[in-house]
């Protein structure tokens, strides 16, 4: 069983110290992953809150047939499709993105690091939302394909072929740029 599962039974059995457990180690990936779909980070806050309250207030019944991550990254998706269920239309922002500079010694290699993030995620922001969602469920979140492809409600095929074009698809926006990622 992994640790989210544990710190979930954990709040089940009343320890209100384990949610808050999952809510930290959670958080983050979720709300990129939401904001891949809603192009907008304090929107993407906002679902990813909405998801917790539901842990915490209606208490969805855990079943262990996936990993809790691939669970609860799946009630993530849920609750942004009913986000736009309830909205009937789609408010894009441009999102600023925030990054510290790290106190390292190297400040110029740390600088141009955070550049190039901050140019592949305004990149990926331009490509279709599944092509935003399955790069980052793999490449930031580090979910396998058949992780992917249950969080996303796809098979495996469908998602290697998802990444395959999606990764066509951010190398040709980041050279339509002037940008070339050494990770693609």
């Amino acid at each position: 069983m992994d640790n989210g599962a544990e710190n979930y039974y954990r709040f089940l059995d009343g320890d209100r110290d384990a949610l808050v457990e999952i809510i930290r180690e959670y958080r983050d990936g979720m709300i990129f992953f939401a904001n891949s779909t809603v192009k907008d980070i304090c929107l993407a806050e906002e679902i990813v809150q909405e998801v917790f309250v539901k842990l915490a207030v209606k208490k969805p019944k855990y079943s262990g047939k996936s990993s809790f991550k691939t669970w609860l990254y799946s009630i993530c998706r849920y609750t942004t499709a009913d986000f736009f269920r309830k909205k009937k239309r789609r408010k894009e922002l441009d999102a600023e993105e925030f990054y510290n500079l790290s106190d390292e010694t190297d400040l110029e290699q740390e600088y141009i690091k955070e550049e190039q993030r901050i140019e592949l995620h305004r990149a990926i922001k331009k490509l279709s939302s599944d092509y935003c969602q399955v790069l980052y469920l793999i490449f930031f979140e580090g979910f396998d394909n058949s992780g992917a492809a249950k969080v996303m409600k796809k098979t495996n095929r469908q998602i290697e072929n998802l990444v395959y074009r999606a990764k066509r698809a951010l190398k040709a926006e980041l050279e339509k740029e002037g940008f070339v990622y050494e990770k693609l």
